[in-house]
């Protein structure tokens, strides 16, 4: 038995070699920002993220899909498929109101977590979050630390810290961190005012912490970074058929990217998990329909 138990742990190491060896990098950390609205980049004071956006590549339009909601565009960003075919429809959906197309063996459409989990069972994934609606969209079953900062309110930096705790002790393969305080600056204040750009700066701040723990981990120079939305907004709203709502920040740097600034190629937001599954070279499912954004890539 203990042979057999040894051989099972040398052929899953093996394995995860072999996956690795196709990954463009060996780790990928998505900063999710829920609410912000492309329109805000050339006026934000964001220097972290203008220094991502400096040394890789970006677009100012990629689009989200209809509503223009979190729920169905947090879905979208993970499973690589539209409303129609995911089912979410509703800004607060935890199921969704028209059946999936497909589903795997744990009931729900495939998701980029879906695929690490089943063509890289070894690796490392997390999915931490402010806004509890994240962790019906991702197939937590799927992934390795699944978190919700449950007192940001009182203590503002919670999932930044979480965050930097998790990346240095667990130096995660995937993870996604998915912040919602803009949403609701966006939501009490409104958009585009300057509670909403001081909200950014913060947030800026958060990412310059979140790079400083990949370095203290020692894998930065390993690592791609992306930063994106689910939608943006206009007044004290969101869910219409605006550019300002629509149009929302892609920016990807890192391990593999090249430095080439904006890019003319059309992207939305299903596309997000095709260009991560590329990244780790894992083979997309059929009911996917997002395409990835290779010509970011220097290789």
């Amino acid at each position: 038995m203990k042979k057999i138990i040894l051989l099972l742990m040398a052929l899953g190491c093996f394995f995860t070699t072999a996956n690795a060896s196709k990954w463009k990098a060996e780790h990928v950390v998505m900063i999710g920002i829920d609410g912000w609205g492309a329109y805000s980049v050339p006026k934000a004071d964001i220097p972290t993220i203008k220094q991502l956006m400096d040394s890789g590549c970006y677009t100012l339009k990629k689009r989200s899909v209809l509503p223009s909601e979190s729920a169905i565009n947090w879905a979208s960003m993970f499973n690589g498929a539209g409303t129609e075919m995911h089912g979410y429809t509703t800004w607060g959906s935890r199921t969704p109101e028209i059946p999936s197309m497909v589903v795997n063996e744990r009931g729900i459409f495939p998701t980029i977590y879906s695929l690490m989990y089943e063509q890289c069972p070894q690796a490392e994934t997390g999915c931490m979050f402010e806004w509890e609606g994240i962790k019906y969209l991702v197939d937590t079953l799927a992934i390795s630390h699944v978190a919700q900062a449950m007192g940001y309110n009182e203590q503002p930096d919670q999932l930044c810290c979480m965050a930097e705790t998790y990346i240095k002790e667990k130096k995660p393969n995937f993870v996604a961190v998915c912040f919602d305080q803009l949403d609701h600056v966006g939501h009490v204040d409104g958009h585009d005012t300057p509670a909403y750009y001081r909200m950014l700066n913060t947030l800026d701040g958060y990412v310059a912490r979140i790079i400083a723990a990949l370095k203290d981990a020692g894998i930065y120079d390993d690592t791609i970074i992306i930063l994106t939305s689910d939608h943006g907004g206009i007044n004290k709203g969101h869910g219409g058929i605006t550019l300002a709502e629509m149009e929302i920040p892609f920016i990807i740097a890192g391990k593999n990217v090249k430095q080439g600034g904006a890019f003319q190629e059309t992207m939305m937001q299903f596309d997000t998990a095709s260009t991560i599954a590329c990244i780790f070279g894992l083979k997309q499912p059929q009911a996917w329909i997002g395409r990835p954004m290779t010509q970011v890539f220097s290789k």
